[in-house]
């Protein structure tokens, strides 16, 4: 226990402590915007002492939401958006963290209360993207395959939405390759049935993934943590 409560140094971002508070969707933004819960959500957890502090999953572009309350940091003002929260997590002695991710297939779901269902177009849904054009469940939407340029500009929308996280003071990234959500679909030979360049060997399925890393990495300064 002892232990927990030593610093730990990561790059040139020293912690604290060794606790960490995880990425947990709130399912409570506006259009991208994170709103006074977030603040509240996030804030607590840093003034309860923990040194790093995660945003929940959040979208580097509108489609790569899983629901229409999720976190962006696509537009400029997503930006001036976080920063006061940024800010405040780092005054009371934590670490700000943001976890970057699209959802794919996955997105265009309601909240878990809400069913968890495919939202209608009608009612602020979108059509989803995957590697390919398999749905992750029978109460999911169907995603459109993602043409190759395409994949070439979600890794671009991941570059940018590490600038955007570092101009809004965020010292800690994370790529979300995991659960099902697109960087993982790409992964999995389940969901990925692509025979170009981003499918068909392993090789080709992690392809994005890297280039994602590396991607984010060449803007991301050398001397923060990239997760």
């Amino acid at each position: 226990m002892a232990r927990l409560f030593t610093p730990l140094r990561l790059r040139e971002i020293e912690l604290k402590n060794r606790i960490v508070v995880s990425p947990m969707c709130e399912y409570s933004a506006v259009d991208g915007h994170p709103q006074p819960w977030h603040l509240v959500h996030l804030g607590s957890r840093a003034v309860g002492g923990a040194a790093l502090v995660f945003t929940e999953a959040t979208a580097v572009e509108a489609r790569g939401r899983i629901s229409p309350a999720d976190t962006g940091i696509y537009l400029a003002s997503h930006v001036d958006a976080w920063r006061s929260i940024v800010d405040f997590v780092r005054k009371q002695g934590a670490v700000p963290g943001m976890q970057l991710a699209h959802s794919g297939r996955k997105g265009s779901t309601a909240p878990p209360w809400l069913g968890g269902k495919k939202v209608p177009l009608e009612e602020g849904g979108w059509e989803p993207v995957a590697p390919s054009a398999e749905a992750f469940d029978k109460d999911y939407p169907m995603p459109r395959a993602l043409a190759a340029a395409e994949v070439r500009e979600i890794v671009d929308a991941f570059r940018k939405a590490a600038e955007r996280a570092f101009a809004a003071g965020f010292e800690v990234l994370e790529i979300h390759a995991a659960h099902g959500y697109l960087l993982h679909e790409f992964l999995s030979p389940l969901s990925n049935f692509r025979q170009d360049e981003f499918g068909g060997s392993f090789e080709h399925r992690i392809r994005i993934v890297l280039q994602v890393a590396e991607a984010v990495r060449e803007v991301w300064p050398a001397r923060l943590p990239l997760f």
